[in-house]
Protein backbone atom coordinates (compact mmCIF):
# COMPACT_ATOMS: atom_id res chain seq x y z
CA UNK A 1 0.00 0.00 0.00
CA UNK A 2 1.21 3.08 -0.98
CA UNK A 3 0.25 5.28 1.74
CA UNK A 4 1.34 6.64 5.10
CA UNK A 5 -1.98 5.26 6.34
CA UNK A 6 -3.19 8.52 7.50
CA UNK A 7 -1.12 10.59 9.71
CA UNK A 8 0.29 7.97 12.31
CA UNK A 9 -2.21 5.13 11.24
CA UNK A 10 -0.86 2.31 8.92
CA UNK A 11 -0.48 0.09 11.73
CA UNK A 12 -3.77 0.53 13.18
CA UNK A 13 -6.25 -2.48 13.77
CA UNK A 14 -9.09 -2.35 12.09
CA UNK A 15 -12.10 -0.15 13.52
CA UNK A 16 -15.70 -1.15 13.53
CA UNK A 17 -17.08 0.09 10.13
CA UNK A 18 -20.92 1.44 9.96
CA UNK A 19 -22.04 0.71 6.50
CA UNK A 20 -23.53 4.20 6.06
CA UNK A 21 -20.24 5.96 7.07
CA UNK A 22 -18.76 4.94 4.16
CA UNK A 23 -21.84 5.08 1.44
CA UNK A 24 -23.83 7.89 0.03
CA UNK A 25 -26.31 9.69 2.29
CA UNK A 26 -29.65 9.00 1.39
CA UNK A 27 -30.51 12.24 1.47
CA UNK A 28 -28.89 15.74 0.92
CA UNK A 29 -28.20 17.58 4.29
CA UNK A 30 -28.31 21.18 4.28
CA UNK A 31 -25.39 23.51 4.71
CA UNK A 32 -24.68 24.24 8.79
CA UNK A 33 -23.21 26.31 10.70
CA UNK A 34 -23.58 26.40 14.60
CA UNK A 35 -21.64 28.62 16.52
CA UNK A 36 -19.97 28.56 20.18
CA UNK A 37 -18.20 31.42 21.62
CA UNK A 38 -14.97 30.73 24.41
CA UNK A 39 -11.94 31.93 25.27
CA UNK A 40 -8.23 30.90 25.52
CA UNK A 41 -4.70 32.90 26.80
CA UNK A 42 -1.62 32.21 24.84
CA UNK A 43 1.21 34.23 26.06
CA UNK A 44 -0.62 35.71 29.06
CA UNK A 45 -3.44 37.32 26.42
CA UNK A 46 -6.98 36.25 26.48
CA UNK A 47 -8.37 35.83 22.87
CA UNK A 48 -11.66 35.59 22.56
CA UNK A 49 -12.94 33.13 19.73
CA UNK A 50 -15.70 32.13 17.57
CA UNK A 51 -16.02 28.37 17.23
CA UNK A 52 -18.00 27.27 14.11
CA UNK A 53 -18.52 23.50 13.60
CA UNK A 54 -20.13 23.38 10.59
CA UNK A 55 -20.66 21.80 6.74
CA UNK A 56 -20.38 23.10 3.16
CA UNK A 57 -21.48 21.59 0.35
CA UNK A 58 -19.30 20.75 -2.87
CA UNK A 59 -20.96 20.35 -6.44
CA UNK A 60 -20.67 19.15 -9.89
CA UNK A 61 -20.33 21.59 -13.21
CA UNK A 62 -23.84 21.37 -13.24
CA UNK A 63 -24.08 22.87 -9.81
CA UNK A 64 -25.67 19.01 -8.41
CA UNK A 65 -24.73 18.23 -5.17
CA UNK A 66 -21.90 15.82 -4.53
CA UNK A 67 -20.67 16.10 -0.95
CA UNK A 68 -21.44 17.10 2.39
CA UNK A 69 -18.09 18.28 4.40
CA UNK A 70 -17.21 18.83 7.80
CA UNK A 71 -14.92 21.57 8.82
CA UNK A 72 -14.58 23.05 13.00
CA UNK A 73 -13.49 26.79 12.26
CA UNK A 74 -11.97 28.85 14.96
CA UNK A 75 -11.97 32.79 14.21
CA UNK A 76 -10.78 35.65 16.52
CA UNK A 77 -13.49 37.87 17.63
CA UNK A 78 -12.99 41.65 16.72
CA UNK A 79 -10.45 41.09 13.62
CA UNK A 80 -10.70 42.47 10.68
CA UNK A 81 -11.64 39.44 8.25
CA UNK A 82 -9.81 41.40 5.68
CA UNK A 83 -6.45 41.59 7.00
CA UNK A 84 -6.53 38.29 9.65
CA UNK A 85 -5.09 35.55 8.41
CA UNK A 86 -6.78 31.94 8.03
CA UNK A 87 -5.31 28.26 7.42
CA UNK A 88 -6.58 25.70 6.29
CA UNK A 89 -5.24 22.73 8.28
CA UNK A 90 -6.23 18.68 7.76
CA UNK A 91 -4.13 15.32 8.43
CA UNK A 92 -3.47 12.82 6.24
CA UNK A 93 -4.13 9.27 5.15
CA UNK A 94 -5.28 9.09 2.85
CA UNK A 95 -8.87 8.28 4.73
CA UNK A 96 -7.71 10.25 7.79
CA UNK A 97 -9.88 12.79 9.83
CA UNK A 98 -8.49 16.11 10.83
CA UNK A 99 -9.65 15.69 14.63
CA UNK A 100 -5.49 15.03 15.88
CA UNK A 101 -4.46 18.35 14.15
CA UNK A 102 -7.51 19.86 15.91
CA UNK A 103 -7.38 19.04 19.78
CA UNK A 104 -3.90 17.09 19.06
CA UNK A 105 -1.86 20.35 18.94
CA UNK A 106 -2.72 23.40 17.07
CA UNK A 107 -6.73 23.99 18.09
CA UNK A 108 -7.39 26.60 21.54
CA UNK A 109 -8.32 23.27 23.03
CA UNK A 110 -5.99 20.42 23.34
CA UNK A 111 -5.33 16.71 24.88
CA UNK A 112 -3.16 15.99 27.47
CA UNK A 113 -1.07 13.22 26.00
CA UNK A 114 0.76 10.79 27.82
CA UNK A 115 3.92 10.60 28.17
CA UNK A 116 6.47 8.41 26.34
CA UNK A 117 7.01 5.18 29.43
CA UNK A 118 4.37 5.70 30.96
CA UNK A 119 1.07 4.15 30.33
CA UNK A 120 -0.55 7.40 33.05
CA UNK A 121 -3.54 8.94 30.39
CA UNK A 122 -3.77 6.59 28.46
CA UNK A 123 -7.11 4.99 30.18
CA UNK A 124 -10.15 7.52 30.46
CA UNK A 125 -11.09 9.52 31.82
CA UNK A 126 -9.04 12.00 29.53
CA UNK A 127 -8.36 15.37 29.87
CA UNK A 128 -8.70 18.27 27.15
CA UNK A 129 -7.27 21.70 28.17
CA UNK A 130 -7.27 25.19 26.96
CA UNK A 131 -4.16 25.34 24.83
CA UNK A 132 -1.73 27.87 25.54
CA UNK A 133 0.27 27.05 22.51
CA UNK A 134 -2.10 27.24 20.12
CA UNK A 135 -1.69 28.43 16.19
CA UNK A 136 -5.35 31.26 16.84
CA UNK A 137 -2.73 33.77 18.71
CA UNK A 138 -1.38 34.38 14.60
CA UNK A 139 -4.30 32.93 12.47
CA UNK A 140 -7.86 31.72 12.05
CA UNK A 141 -8.27 28.04 11.49
CA UNK A 142 -10.05 26.21 9.90
CA UNK A 143 -9.92 22.50 10.28
CA UNK A 144 -11.57 20.12 7.52
CA UNK A 145 -12.48 16.48 7.22
CA UNK A 146 -11.98 15.04 3.63
CA UNK A 147 -14.79 13.18 2.21
CA UNK A 148 -15.00 9.69 3.47
CA UNK A 149 -13.89 10.84 6.82
CA UNK A 150 -15.14 12.54 10.01
CA UNK A 151 -18.88 13.40 9.46
CA UNK A 152 -17.42 14.37 5.58
CA UNK A 153 -19.59 12.63 3.61
CA UNK A 154 -20.87 11.56 -0.40
CA UNK A 155 -23.99 12.84 -1.02
CA UNK A 156 -26.44 13.60 -3.96
CA UNK A 157 -24.21 13.17 -7.72
CA UNK A 158 -21.47 12.21 -5.53
CA UNK A 159 -19.29 9.13 -6.54
CA UNK A 160 -15.55 7.56 -4.74
CA UNK A 161 -13.89 7.85 -7.79
CA UNK A 162 -14.86 12.16 -7.60
CA UNK A 163 -12.77 12.70 -3.75
CA UNK A 164 -10.81 8.97 -3.53
CA UNK A 165 -7.51 9.56 -5.55
CA UNK A 166 -4.45 12.06 -5.81
CA UNK A 167 -5.89 14.53 -8.10
CA UNK A 168 -9.62 13.92 -7.15
CA UNK A 169 -8.99 14.50 -3.59
CA UNK A 170 -6.53 17.81 -4.32
CA UNK A 171 -9.87 18.86 -6.44
CA UNK A 172 -12.81 18.72 -3.56
CA UNK A 173 -10.36 20.50 -0.94
CA UNK A 174 -9.85 23.35 -3.04
CA UNK A 175 -13.42 23.86 -3.78
CA UNK A 176 -13.87 23.08 -0.28
CA UNK A 177 -11.43 26.55 0.70
CA UNK A 178 -13.22 28.45 -2.10
CA UNK A 179 -16.73 27.96 -0.99
CA UNK A 180 -15.79 28.70 2.61
CA UNK A 181 -13.81 31.59 1.42
CA UNK A 182 -16.83 32.58 -0.44
CA UNK A 183 -19.72 31.87 2.18
CA UNK A 184 -17.29 34.06 5.07
CA UNK A 185 -16.07 37.15 3.39
CA UNK A 186 -12.43 36.11 3.37
CA UNK A 187 -11.26 36.45 -0.15
CA UNK A 188 -9.02 39.49 1.16
CA UNK A 189 -7.85 37.27 3.66
CA UNK A 190 -4.36 36.16 4.11
CA UNK A 191 -4.15 32.57 3.06
CA UNK A 192 -2.15 29.82 4.38
CA UNK A 193 -2.53 25.74 4.35
CA UNK A 194 -1.29 23.05 6.67
CA UNK A 195 -0.94 19.78 6.51
CA UNK A 196 0.27 16.71 7.96
CA UNK A 197 1.65 13.81 6.96
CA UNK A 198 -0.49 13.01 3.56
CA UNK A 199 -1.86 16.17 4.16
CA UNK A 200 1.96 17.68 3.08
CA UNK A 201 1.01 16.02 -0.12
CA UNK A 202 -2.36 17.33 -0.51
CA UNK A 203 -0.43 20.56 -0.13
CA UNK A 204 1.26 20.35 -3.49
CA UNK A 205 -1.83 19.54 -4.96
CA UNK A 206 -4.38 21.59 -3.42
CA UNK A 207 -1.83 24.68 -3.75
CA UNK A 208 -1.05 23.99 -7.24
CA UNK A 209 -4.90 23.80 -7.77
CA UNK A 210 -5.74 26.93 -5.98
CA UNK A 211 -2.67 28.84 -7.69
CA UNK A 212 -3.70 28.35 -11.08
CA UNK A 213 -7.53 28.98 -9.84
CA UNK A 214 -6.32 32.81 -9.21
CA UNK A 215 -6.19 31.70 -5.60
CA UNK A 216 -3.18 33.22 -4.39
CA UNK A 217 -1.63 31.80 -0.83
CA UNK A 218 0.78 33.71 1.24
CA UNK A 219 2.26 30.39 2.63
CA UNK A 220 2.53 26.48 3.23
CA UNK A 221 3.00 24.62 6.31
CA UNK A 222 4.03 21.45 6.12
CA UNK A 223 4.22 18.77 9.51
CA UNK A 224 6.05 15.71 8.75
CA UNK A 225 6.42 15.67 4.70
CA UNK A 226 6.31 13.20 2.24
CA UNK A 227 6.02 14.47 -1.69
CA UNK A 228 8.40 11.82 -3.15
CA UNK A 229 7.11 8.31 -1.85
CA UNK A 230 10.43 6.05 -3.09
CA UNK A 231 12.33 8.20 -0.80
CA UNK A 232 10.72 6.64 2.24
CA UNK A 233 9.54 2.45 0.62
CA UNK A 234 11.65 -0.22 1.20
CA UNK A 235 11.13 -1.68 -2.04
CA UNK A 236 13.75 -4.22 -3.42
CA UNK A 237 16.35 -2.24 -6.01
CA UNK A 238 15.56 0.71 -4.01
CA UNK A 239 18.46 2.06 -1.52
CA UNK A 240 17.19 5.64 -1.27
CA UNK A 241 15.26 4.25 2.12
CA UNK A 242 18.10 2.78 3.92
CA UNK A 243 20.30 6.15 3.14
CA UNK A 244 17.47 8.65 4.46
CA UNK A 245 16.99 7.09 7.18
CA UNK A 246 20.10 6.49 9.11
CA UNK A 247 19.55 10.23 10.55
CA UNK A 248 16.45 9.47 12.12
CA UNK A 249 18.01 6.17 13.50
CA UNK A 250 20.37 7.51 14.90
CA UNK A 251 18.19 10.20 16.52
CA UNK A 252 16.32 7.69 18.01
CA UNK A 253 18.96 5.54 19.44
CA UNK A 254 20.23 8.67 21.01
CA UNK A 255 16.96 9.52 22.86
CA UNK A 256 16.84 5.51 24.19
CA UNK A 257 20.50 5.82 25.15
CA UNK A 258 22.01 3.04 23.16
CA UNK A 259 25.15 4.74 22.14
CA UNK A 260 28.31 4.26 23.65
CA UNK A 261 29.44 6.72 24.38
CA UNK A 262 26.62 9.00 24.54
CA UNK A 263 26.53 12.27 22.39
CA UNK A 264 25.46 15.51 24.33
CA UNK A 265 24.07 17.12 21.21
CA UNK A 266 21.46 15.73 19.33
CA UNK A 267 21.22 17.84 16.68
CA UNK A 268 25.42 18.07 16.42
CA UNK A 269 25.10 14.32 16.05
CA UNK A 270 22.40 13.96 13.52
CA UNK A 271 24.71 16.29 11.16
CA UNK A 272 27.01 13.43 11.46
CA UNK A 273 25.23 11.37 10.76
CA UNK A 274 23.70 12.74 7.53
CA UNK A 275 27.51 13.50 6.26
CA UNK A 276 27.66 9.55 6.69
CA UNK A 277 24.65 8.62 4.75
CA UNK A 278 25.13 11.41 2.20
CA UNK A 279 28.88 10.00 1.58
CA UNK A 280 30.29 7.06 2.87
CA UNK A 281 27.35 4.85 3.43
CA UNK A 282 25.45 6.26 -0.21
CA UNK A 283 28.49 5.03 -1.99
CA UNK A 284 28.76 1.86 -0.30
CA UNK A 285 25.26 1.45 -1.03
CA UNK A 286 25.45 2.30 -4.53
CA UNK A 287 28.14 -0.45 -4.94
CA UNK A 288 26.02 -3.09 -3.92
CA UNK A 289 27.39 -6.69 -4.65
CA UNK A 290 30.68 -5.58 -5.70
CA UNK A 291 31.56 -3.45 -2.50
CA UNK A 292 34.69 -4.85 -1.50
CA UNK A 293 34.52 -7.33 2.14
CA UNK A 294 37.27 -5.04 4.06
CA UNK A 295 34.59 -2.04 3.31
CA UNK A 296 31.98 -3.52 3.92
CA UNK A 297 32.81 -4.17 7.56
CA UNK A 298 34.41 -0.59 8.09
CA UNK A 299 30.51 0.85 6.97
CA UNK A 300 29.03 -1.53 8.98
CA UNK A 301 31.40 -0.47 12.08
CA UNK A 302 30.15 3.43 11.38
CA UNK A 303 26.46 2.05 11.15
CA UNK A 304 27.19 0.52 14.53
CA UNK A 305 28.40 3.84 15.63
CA UNK A 306 25.15 5.36 15.20
CA UNK A 307 22.77 3.49 15.53
CA UNK A 308 24.10 1.47 18.72
CA UNK A 309 22.82 -2.20 16.69
CA UNK A 310 25.86 -4.72 16.79
CA UNK A 311 27.82 -4.45 13.55
CA UNK A 312 27.45 -8.38 13.26
CA UNK A 313 23.66 -7.36 12.76
CA UNK A 314 24.35 -4.93 9.90
CA UNK A 315 26.74 -7.23 8.40
CA UNK A 316 23.71 -10.00 7.97
CA UNK A 317 21.57 -7.52 6.78
CA UNK A 318 23.90 -6.31 3.83
CA UNK A 319 24.11 -2.72 4.97
CA UNK A 320 20.15 -2.80 4.82
CA UNK A 321 18.02 -2.22 8.00
CA UNK A 322 14.81 -1.77 6.56
CA UNK A 323 12.34 0.08 9.34
CA UNK A 324 10.77 -3.06 10.75
CA UNK A 325 13.58 -4.36 11.69
CA UNK A 326 15.83 -1.71 13.43
CA UNK A 327 12.23 -0.90 15.10
CA UNK A 328 12.30 -4.38 16.51
CA UNK A 329 16.30 -4.88 17.16
CA UNK A 330 17.05 -1.22 18.55
CA UNK A 331 16.19 -2.14 22.41
CA UNK A 332 18.01 -5.09 22.01
CA UNK A 333 15.83 -7.66 22.63
CA UNK A 334 12.59 -9.19 20.70
CA UNK A 335 10.71 -7.57 23.84
CA UNK A 336 10.15 -4.17 23.12
CA UNK A 337 9.82 -2.01 19.90
CA UNK A 338 9.87 1.38 19.17
CA UNK A 339 6.92 3.49 17.83
CA UNK A 340 7.30 4.29 13.68
CA UNK A 341 5.40 7.66 14.38
CA UNK A 342 7.00 9.16 17.46
CA UNK A 343 10.35 6.84 18.03
CA UNK A 344 10.18 7.83 21.77
CA UNK A 345 7.73 5.56 22.44
CA UNK A 346 8.20 1.79 22.77
CA UNK A 347 5.67 -1.50 23.23
CA UNK A 348 5.82 -5.09 23.76
CA UNK A 349 6.15 -6.74 21.02
CA UNK A 350 4.12 -9.71 20.94
CA UNK A 351 5.06 -11.67 17.07
CA UNK A 352 7.93 -13.50 18.89
CA UNK A 353 5.54 -15.57 20.80
CA UNK A 354 2.36 -15.44 19.13
CA UNK A 355 1.52 -16.25 15.18
CA UNK A 356 -0.19 -12.62 14.98
CA UNK A 357 1.09 -8.91 14.43
CA UNK A 358 2.13 -7.76 17.79
CA UNK A 359 -0.95 -4.76 17.39
CA UNK A 360 -1.27 -1.15 16.62
CA UNK A 361 2.46 -0.02 17.25
CA UNK A 362 3.61 2.12 19.99
CA UNK A 363 2.26 5.58 19.19
CA UNK A 364 -1.29 4.66 18.04
CA UNK A 365 -1.94 2.44 21.17
CA UNK A 366 -0.45 5.72 23.23
CA UNK A 367 -2.79 8.00 22.20
CA UNK A 368 -5.37 6.63 19.85
CA UNK A 369 -8.32 5.64 22.85
CA UNK A 370 -7.78 9.35 24.26
CA UNK A 371 -8.31 10.97 20.63
CA UNK A 372 -11.01 8.88 19.92
CA UNK A 373 -13.05 9.47 22.98
CA UNK A 374 -12.04 13.36 23.82
CA UNK A 375 -12.90 14.35 20.32
CA UNK A 376 -16.59 12.97 20.14
CA UNK A 377 -17.81 14.49 23.90
CA UNK A 378 -15.93 17.61 22.25
CA UNK A 379 -18.12 18.32 19.30
CA UNK A 380 -21.25 17.24 21.11
CA UNK A 381 -20.83 19.02 24.00
CA UNK A 382 -19.00 21.60 23.54
CA UNK A 383 -19.56 22.70 20.26
CA UNK A 384 -23.01 21.61 19.98
CA UNK A 385 -22.95 19.83 16.57
CA UNK A 386 -24.74 16.38 17.05
CA UNK A 387 -25.08 13.79 14.75
CA UNK A 388 -26.43 10.29 14.20
CA UNK A 389 -23.48 9.30 12.53
CA UNK A 390 -20.03 7.67 13.89
CA UNK A 391 -17.22 10.37 13.79
CA UNK A 392 -15.00 8.15 11.02
CA UNK A 393 -11.32 9.27 12.48
CA UNK A 394 -10.26 7.20 10.29
CA UNK A 395 -11.60 4.94 6.96
CA UNK A 396 -9.85 2.21 5.77
CA UNK A 397 -13.15 1.73 3.03
CA UNK A 398 -11.28 4.82 1.91
CA UNK A 399 -7.85 4.13 2.07
CA UNK A 400 -8.42 0.81 0.21
CA UNK A 401 -10.03 2.62 -2.74
CA UNK A 402 -7.86 5.33 -3.38
CA UNK A 403 -6.19 5.91 -6.81
CA UNK A 404 -2.71 7.32 -6.55
CA UNK A 405 -1.96 7.90 -10.69
CA UNK A 406 -3.61 10.69 -11.61
CA UNK A 407 -1.54 11.55 -14.86
CA UNK A 408 1.23 14.03 -15.94
CA UNK A 409 3.17 14.96 -13.21
CA UNK A 410 0.39 14.26 -10.44
CA UNK A 411 1.43 11.12 -9.38
CA UNK A 412 2.11 9.63 -5.85
CA UNK A 413 5.75 8.76 -6.40
CA UNK A 414 6.58 12.08 -6.39
CA UNK A 415 4.30 15.15 -6.11
CA UNK A 416 7.38 17.76 -5.62
CA UNK A 417 6.66 19.51 -9.19
CA UNK A 418 2.89 20.16 -8.28
CA UNK A 419 4.67 22.37 -5.69
CA UNK A 420 7.49 23.93 -7.68
CA UNK A 421 5.21 24.83 -10.18
CA UNK A 422 3.21 26.72 -7.70
CA UNK A 423 5.86 28.43 -6.07
CA UNK A 424 6.44 29.44 -9.63
CA UNK A 425 3.25 30.65 -10.34
CA UNK A 426 2.53 32.41 -6.79
CA UNK A 427 6.12 33.62 -6.31
CA UNK A 428 6.15 35.03 -3.30
CA UNK A 429 4.72 31.91 -1.43
CA UNK A 430 6.48 30.77 1.40
CA UNK A 431 6.83 27.35 2.42
CA UNK A 432 7.52 25.76 5.52
CA UNK A 433 9.05 22.22 6.81
CA UNK A 434 8.56 21.20 10.33
CA UNK A 435 10.56 17.89 11.05
CA UNK A 436 10.55 15.44 14.19
CA UNK A 437 13.96 14.17 14.93
CA UNK A 438 12.02 11.20 16.35
CA UNK A 439 9.85 10.65 13.19
CA UNK A 440 10.23 7.30 11.69
CA UNK A 441 7.25 7.58 9.37
CA UNK A 442 8.53 10.38 7.15
CA UNK A 443 12.28 11.02 7.82
CA UNK A 444 13.61 14.94 7.98
CA UNK A 445 16.94 13.91 5.72
CA UNK A 446 14.19 12.41 2.99
CA UNK A 447 11.97 15.53 2.87
CA UNK A 448 15.60 17.53 2.71
CA UNK A 449 17.10 15.34 -0.02
CA UNK A 450 13.70 15.84 -1.41
CA UNK A 451 13.54 19.57 -1.69
CA UNK A 452 16.81 19.98 -3.06
CA UNK A 453 15.68 18.51 -5.87
CA UNK A 454 12.95 20.23 -6.86
CA UNK A 455 14.82 22.34 -9.62
CA UNK A 456 13.95 25.54 -7.79
CA UNK A 457 15.47 28.59 -8.68
CA UNK A 458 17.81 30.66 -6.30
CA UNK A 459 14.80 32.78 -5.60
CA UNK A 460 12.41 30.49 -4.57
CA UNK A 461 15.04 28.17 -2.63
CA UNK A 462 15.01 31.28 -0.49
CA UNK A 463 11.47 30.82 0.61
CA UNK A 464 11.69 27.47 1.37
CA UNK A 465 12.60 27.53 5.28
CA UNK A 466 12.97 24.25 7.52
CA UNK A 467 12.42 23.90 11.50
CA UNK A 468 13.82 20.72 13.86
CA UNK A 469 12.11 19.48 16.93
CA UNK A 470 12.72 17.11 19.48
CA UNK A 471 9.47 14.94 18.98
CA UNK A 472 7.79 12.15 16.14
CA UNK A 473 5.81 12.39 13.35
CA UNK A 474 2.92 14.51 15.66
CA UNK A 475 4.97 17.14 16.90
CA UNK A 476 2.30 18.25 19.04
CA UNK A 477 3.04 15.05 20.94
CA UNK A 478 5.54 16.26 23.02
CA UNK A 479 4.30 19.92 24.92
CA UNK A 480 8.29 21.38 24.79
CA UNK A 481 8.34 21.16 21.08
CA UNK A 482 4.43 22.13 20.58
CA UNK A 483 5.75 25.48 22.16
CA UNK A 484 8.84 26.37 19.68
CA UNK A 485 6.54 25.17 16.71
CA UNK A 486 3.76 27.22 17.56
CA UNK A 487 6.47 30.08 18.30
CA UNK A 488 7.81 29.17 14.96
CA UNK A 489 4.56 29.26 13.11
CA UNK A 490 3.80 32.79 14.25
CA UNK A 491 7.16 34.25 12.97
CA UNK A 492 6.81 33.07 9.59
CA UNK A 493 3.04 33.75 9.36
CA UNK A 494 4.47 37.15 10.18
CA UNK A 495 7.06 37.13 7.36
CA UNK A 496 4.53 35.57 4.82
CA UNK A 497 1.78 37.93 5.36
CA UNK A 498 4.77 40.74 4.44
CA UNK A 499 5.18 41.71 8.06
CA UNK A 500 1.99 42.90 9.19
Amino acid sequence: MKSLCAAFLCSLLSLPLVAAEHGKSPKIPKPVAIKTHATVTIHGKKLAYTATAGRLLLYNPKHQPTASVFYIAYTLDGANPSTRPVTFAYNGGPGGASALVDIGGFGPRRILWPKPGSTAGEQPPYQLVNNGDSLLNATDLVFIDAVGTGYSRIVGQGKPSMFYGLAADGQAFAQFIQRYVEHNGRWNSPKFLLGESYGTTRNAVVADDLVRQGVYLNGVIMCSTVLDFPTIEFTPGNDMPYDFYLPSYAAVAWYHHRLHPQPASLPAFVQQAEAFAAGPYAAALYQGSSLPAAQKQAIAAQLSHFTGIPQALWLKANLRMNLSLFMRRLMGSNEAMTGRYDGRFITPELQPLMPFSGGAGATTTAIWGALTATFDQYVRQDLHYVSHRIYQQLSFAVNRQWKWKAGGDLRAQNVAPALARAMNNDPDMQVMFNNGYFDMATPFFATHYTITHMGLPAKLRAHIHFYFYHSGHMLYLNPNALAHVQRNVDAFIAMADNGR
